[in-house]
């Protein structure tokens, strides 16, 4: 008889399992690294502050790709393409790690988030408005790209809460302006372009115009950012906020940050050569000398005198083609704006509740061309109001006019609540603010550089006015 393998006395004979080897093991390891790695990072401090520095950089350095991308429609102002960006990802990125982090700090109290209602009505009215577009493709390019910039704006509102998150903010604006005027000034020095060409300098896509006009040629130059004119609405914003930090007291490495800013993005703006960004500066800057003359016995004027002769100092040998390019012979530059604004009303007073459809203007502009635009100059509308209100219907427009005026009364609040830093970079937001403001009514800014950098001021001021209406913030009447 065969014995079994239990008898005798032995017990049962289970056979040892097999010892993993080293190499399984540390393939294990790896696996739960690489599974938890991305989490563990999303959820460290310190990765929110990066990747909202990577979003702020991205304004002039445009790291993007446009899908599905329609050439003729982009030759007539409109989005020709789906955006998706550095900014794109960056996002992803800054919404998972606020949600890790909230999951795992259920228990803690959290203020209240702030969602603004213009910009929530002016985003849902854009997308409402793909129900009369001619090309919905066209209306979905622009709806997501307005979707990006409202998280934007969402993100800063929301988690820019101390003093110390908005110089960083101040900082890395001031970081992107002085990057995006190295790239004007080099292509400046490097002779430009064959006209209105994309060349690929330090691997980013760079943009040239040569005009001829009665009294010379221009090389107008947009760098990184895109068109001269987008590249002098961001500078004509930056340099504002430049020179206000001439006027506060902080350290020496923020105000060297701001002369260098203020120096070489001036010499940028110029060459830009648009005309709009010039009057919105002045505008801008004057209002700043003016709101700050009020309060001289709390400020040192010594820095911003010192910026006033660097910005006149650099003026003077751009003398001669500045004042050609203000008052010379523009070949009918601008009065082609009139018959383009002239267009914009008649589809206006035939689509007033949605409009054509957001970023339709182009395609739907051909059945309303009048006489004087024939064989002429068709594009979209160089006025961005006209272009809001054909696009999206007169709730469009209010909408976003309020959001551009709530932000205006933000940067009055800050100033008038004597909150030191906060104060001052209030006041000069608005200021700035209002000087893209009249610009927008000459221009078209149909792109995401400049959009993108007025969504995140105006998430700024919220978040500033937020702050100085605590207890904290409340500084004695000496600015610092």
């Amino acid at each position: 008889m065969q014995r079994l393998p239990w008898e005798g006395g032995l017990g049962p004979q289970i056979p040892a399992p097999a010892k993993p080897s080293r190499w399984g093991e540390l393939a294990a390891n790896s696996l739960v690294v690489a599974v938890l790695s991305p989490l563990l990072a999303l959820s460290a401090g310190w990765v929110p502050r990066l990747l909202l520095a990577i979003v702020i950089l991205d304004i002039p350095l445009q790291f993007q790709i446009h899908f599905f991308y329609r050439e003729d429609d982009a030759a007539r102002g409109a989005l020709g393409g789906l955006n998706f960006s550095v900014t794109t990802m960056a996002l992803a990125g800054l919404y998972a790690s606020w949600f890790l982090r909230a999951v795992a700090n259920r228990t803690e109290a959290r203020p209240p988030l702030h969602v603004s209602l213009p910009l929530t009505l002016y985003l849902a009215i854009s997308a409402l408005s793909m129900l009369v577009a001619r090309d919905v493709a066209l209306a979905f390019f622009e709806l997501f790209l307005l979707l990006q910039l409202y998280l934007v704006y969402f993100y800063v509102a929301n988690f820019v809460r101390t003093r110390e998150d908005v110089l960083f903010v101040v900082s890395f604006l001031l970081v992107g302006c002085v990057l995006a005027s190295l790239a004007i000034i080099n292509i400046k020095l490097a002779g430009g372009y064959p006209p209105i060409v994309w060349g690929r300098p330090w691997g980013l896509p760079t943009r040239v115009q040569f005009e001829d006009y009665g009294g010379g040629s221009f090389m107008r130059i947009g760098g990184t950012i895109g068109s001269a004119n987008n590249a002098g609405g961001y500078f004509s914003i930056l340099l504002s906020l430049a020179a206000s930090v001439l006027f506060t007291k902080l350290g020496r490495t923020h105000k060297w940050l701001a002369a260098v800013a203020l120096g070489l993005g001036g010499v940028a703006l110029i060459l830009t050569f648009s005309r709009g960004a010039w009057v919105a500066f002045a505008m801008s800057f004057s209002a700043i000398c003016f709101f700050f003359a009020r309060r001289m016995r709390a400020l040192s004027w010594k820095a911003p005198a010192a910026g006033i002769v660097l910005l006149a100092l650099l003026f003077l040998p751009f003398y001669g083609v500045v004042h050609e390019r203000l008052f010379g012979d523009d070949r009918g530059s601008a009065q082609s704006r009139i018959p383009l604004m002239k267009l914009a009303f008649r589809i206006i007073v035939d689509n007033p509740l949605l409009g054509v459809g957001s970023n339709n203007f182009p395609v739907a502009m051909d059945r309303y061309i009048i006489p004087e635009l024939r064989g002429g100059f068709v594009y979209a509308v160089h006025n961005k109001y006209l272009l809001v209100w054909a696009e999206t219907g007169t709730l469009g427009l209010l909408a976003y006019l309020t959001f551009l005026l709530g932000s205006l009364r933000k940067g009055w609040q800050c100033w008038h609540l004597d909150a030191g830093l906060l104060s001052i970079l209030g006041i000069a937001f608005a200021a700035a603010i209002a000087g893209h403001m009249f610009q927008m009514g000459v221009d078209v800014f149909n792109g995401r550089p400049v959009a993108q950098l007025v969504w995140l001021v105006g998430g700024l001021l919220t978040a500033m006015r937020r702050i100085t209406a605590t207890p904290a913030a409340q500084e004695s009447h000496a600015l610092v």
